[in-house]
Parts: C-alpha cells; sequence; structure tokens
C-alpha cells in the first residue's frame, strides 16, 4: 500500500491514539488534528490520501470542515469517512450530501474500520484526477480553462467551467445546490438555486450530445447534480 497518509481529526485523546496506532500498525502514515480548523490547515499543507473526520468538533464541527474542504479546489477531492456517536439516519444524509465518502457510527470495531479505510482508498485513487480529463467526444485541459468538442474549442463562460469542473472532479458524488452556490457563486447566492440550474442547462447546450437527455450531468431530483462517466 505504500506510507499513504491519514489525517486524523478528534478531540478526544485517546481516539487519536487509538486510530493512529492501529493505522500505523498496518503500514499507514498518520497525521493528527483536534480542532477544525488545525484540520483544514493539515489537509491544505500535508495533502493526505484520506481524512477520518470525527463530527462533534469544538468550534468548526464535522460538517464545516467537510464542507470547507470540498469547496478548496486543491483539497475538494480528498476521501472523507465521517466518525460519530450520531446515527441518526439525517446525519448520515447530511454528511453524505455534503461530500463525505462514508459514515462509520461511534462505537465501531477496529477491523471494520481498516475494511472501509482500504476500501475507500481503493475506489478514489483508482479514477485520479489528471491536469486533462475525456468522456466522450469532449476533452478538457484544467489549467488552461480550456474545453474541446470533436477538437473543435468550446466556449464556456467562467462560472460554467467551475462548476463543470467541480462536478467532473466530485465524479459519481451527488453535489446539493447549496454546496454548488457556495463553492461557485459565493455564500451571498445561497437560496438562488435557479442559478446553478440555469448553468447547468447551458453547460448540457454545449458539452451533451442531446441537452434534454444529458448522458453525464445527471440531475438527482430534489437535491442537485451528479457527474457521471465510467472509463
Amino acid at each position: 500500500m505504500g506510507e499513504e497518509k491519514i489525517l486524523i481529526v478528534d478531540d478526544e485523546e485517546h481516539i487519536r491514539e487509538l486510530l493512529k496506532f492501529n493505522l500505523e500498525n498496518v503500514g499507514y502514515d498518520t497525521i493528527c488534528a483536534e480542532d477544525g480548523i488545525q484540520a483544514i490547515d493539515m489537509a491544505k499543507n500535508e495533502r493526505p490520501a484520506l481524512i477520518l473526520l470525527d463530527l462533534m468538533l469544538p468550534g468548526m464541527d464535522g460538517y464545516d470542515v467537510c464542507k470547507e474542504i470540498r469547496m478548496n479546489s486543491n483539497i475538494s477531492t480528498t476521501p472523507i469517512i465521517m466518525l460519530t456517536a450520531k446515527s441518526e439516519e439525517l446525519d448520515k444524509v447530511l454528511g453524505l450530501e455534503l461530500g463525505a465518502d462514508d459514515y462509520l457510527t461511534k462505537p465501531f470495531s477496529v477491523r471494520e474500520l481498516m475494511a472501509r479505510v482500504k476500501a475507500v482508498l481503493r475506489r478514489t485513487s483508482a479514477h485520479p484526477i489528471e491536469r486533462c480529463f475525456e468522456f466522450g467526444n469532449i476533452a478538457i485541459d484544467f489549467e488552461k480553462h480550456e474545453v474541446l468538442k470533436d477538437n473543435v474549442k468550446i466556449d464556456l463562460t467562467l462560472k460554467e467551467f467551475e462548476l463543470l469542473e467541480m462536478l467532473i472532479k466530485n465524479k459519481g458524488r451527488v453535489l446539493t445546490r447549496d454546496f454548488l452556490l457556495d463553492k461557485i457563486w459565493g455564500y451571498e447566492y445561497i437560496g438562488e438555486t435557479r442559478t446553478v440550474d440555469v448553468h447547468i442547462r447551458h453547460i448540457r447546450k454545449k458539452v451533451e450530445d442531446d441537452d434534454k437527455n444529458p448522458k453525464y450531468i445527471e440531475t438527482i431530483r430534489g437535491v442537485g447534480y451528479r457527474f457521471n462517466f465510467t472509463d
């Protein structure tokens, strides 16, 4: 597995030590944070392969940490497994909608945690996002902000490009309209979900072969959108 680095975020020292011991015992490298602010700084600076994120943190809770990470283009695709004592379905759904890759309720067995860590790392490392990305007859250069369809450049506005990039870099994950508004337009647009819908419609007209029956940008009714593509 190599020494993949895992960021452990928990305000309880005994939990951090337990996770650290067991992860390092099977060959992972670990770093630890005890609050949300520290977690975000370490995620930005250390670029871990995965984050184990406790939900109930002092100050900034796990939901907000997850949201901040997903809004930062440099670390937005970092896989996150949420750890929490909460077990209500609504809490799980909210965590997953904000971008968590998995959810584990305390108390949990170390064996189950290790299995989930391996599964998430295996799943996310199988489809790394490169500088360039192709799907169907579309080719995108993220650095140049250039999109080609059948080798012909097509014009996307800055917001359209950023929206498409965010969907692609979270391929297979449902992104809520509010999340997309936060990331692409900023907090002042919260509630203006029609803005997202209009831009999605414009993107589909430019990149989909049939924008009325989109193949790649899927609408998740009542929630948001998901980019679908299998290599």
